[in-house]
């Protein structure tokens, strides 16, 4: 491990690799770079002090080098122990960035970075998971005042910001950055879609094709991951709590049941619901020997990983261990964490470019609405969301249509029908 004063990273000499992986995903995300572009010229975040807690990336770099283009200063951390890209920490180190990361961090280590990140004082904060904003909550109320507002990235993050307002416990107001259009219909279809995959090949090497996939949960994330899965020869299954999402599973042609009937016949088991215990022991018995159990939800614990670590165990493949339950071979992907982080590289850039758009204006609409927002979960003005889709879709150069005068007094008329 090394350390400086403002940093502490697996391997510093790891920084230029680092950066030419962060030069690769910039040249994906077109959409960012406009924004930075313009932030470097307007400074909309000159003073601030931005406290970070999300998967450290070379797109989250990408990001961080945004924020400190719009005249901010920047500290980070990971939020989730397996998701640092160590190579793009060291490169944040060498930049000056305040960073607290490494791959495989001990869950001491995980609670005391993000503590580090407190410390800093942050004006606003950015969370993957509402670990950041939980524990200002807890442990260090005292910093609120002085706290414009926070963004969340994700819908685990977005649940317990919720249920935190529900409660009355929530204290300043944070942007639900996952409820943009921008976000949930492209980053968590098209990216969880994508990297989820990815992170099941690269941990097994698996060939897709022929097996029973099941997708537990069919949101945006399950949606993607299970066209994915059809698209590589799979027949997919999915379990559902929720009727309409079940009705759309079945509408777009994947078999849905309960989990306890898909275990004797799904051969790939991939958890996205943000619940707790999806999988247990008790359903990995029933499972086919050889079965695959994967996580693609942010925390751990849709997976029963702790019952499962009771049992007879040995590593495999890097990340990818092996169980004896019930006398059947089990493997289990990425230690039950995210295995798209885990076990690949995460979303691809081009998506996590509208994603960060997202977080970049959040930042600068909480600063121009300093005291005016409730301390609640907020969504972004639907016109920044719009805004965003237009630079992504300048960036891929699409064009679109214009209305013509007639259309559009067409479409604000009443009187004209058949």
């Amino acid at each position: 491990m090394d350390k400086g004063d403002n940093y502490e990273v697996k391997d510093i000499k790891l920084a230029e690799q680092g950066k030419r992986n962060v030069e690769w995903a910039e040249m994906e995300m077109g959409a960012l770079l406009k924004i930075r572009a313009q932030f470097e010229k307007d400074k909309p975040l000159k003073g601030m002090r931005v406290g970070m807690a999300l998967h450290v990336t070379k797109e989250t770099a990408a990001l961080v080098r945004t924020i400190i283009a719009g005249g901010a200063e920047v500290a980070i951390t990971g939020c989730n122990p397996l998701s640092t890209q160590d190579d793009v920490a060291a490169f944040l180190a060498k930049e000056g960035v305040l960073v607290w990361a490494y791959k495989g961090e001990s869950n001491e280590d995980y609670y005391r970075y993000i503590d580090n990140v407190i410390k800093f004082k942050p004006h606003l904060t950015i969370d993957d998971g509402m670990d950041l904003v939980s524990e200002i909550h807890k442990k260090y109320p005292e910093m609120i005042p002085d706290i414009i507002g926070g963004c969340e990235e994700t819908t685990t993050g977005i649940i317990r910001l919720h249920a935190m307002q529900k409660d009355g416990a929530l204290k300043y107001p944070v942007i639900a950055v996952n409820d943009n259009k921008t976000k949930h219909l492209l980053d968590n279809y098209y990216g969880t879609g994508q990297s989820t995959l990815d992170g099941v090949i690269r941990a097994s090497n698996i060939l897709i094709a022929g097996k029973n996939v099941v997708i537990a949960g069919y949101g945006s994330c399950g949606k993607g991951a299970a066209l994915r899965a059809k698209g590589l020869g799979a027949s997919v299954i999915v379990t559902e709590v929720a009727p309409f999402p079940a009705l759309q599973a079945k509408m777009d042609g994947h078999q849905v049941m309960k989990m306890k009937d898909a275990v004797s016949v799904g051969d790939i088991f991939i958890t996205m619901t943000g619940n707790k215990n999806v999988i247990t022991p008790e359903h990995c018995k029933g499972m086919k020997n050889g079965a695959i159990i994967c996580n693609s939800g942010h925390f751990t614990n849709e997976i029963d990983v702790d019952s499962l670590d009771k049992l007879p165990k040995r590593e495999i493949r890097p990340l990818f261990d092996e169980y004896i339950v019930g006398g059947k071979k089990i493997y289990l992907a990425g230690e039950g964490r995210l295995v798209n982080l885990a076990c690949a590289e995460g979303h691809p850039s081009l998506v996590m470019s509208t994603s960060f758009c997202g977080q970049a204006l959040s930042l600068k609409y909480l600063v121009e609405m300093k005291g005016k927002l409730k301390p609640e979960v907020v969504m972004l003005p639907p016109e920044l969301d719009d805004y965003i889709a237009t630079i992504q879709n300048e960036s891929l150069g699409v064009e679109l249509d214009e209305l013509t005068p007639e259309q559009v007094k067409y479409m604000n008329s009443w009187e004209e029908g058949t």
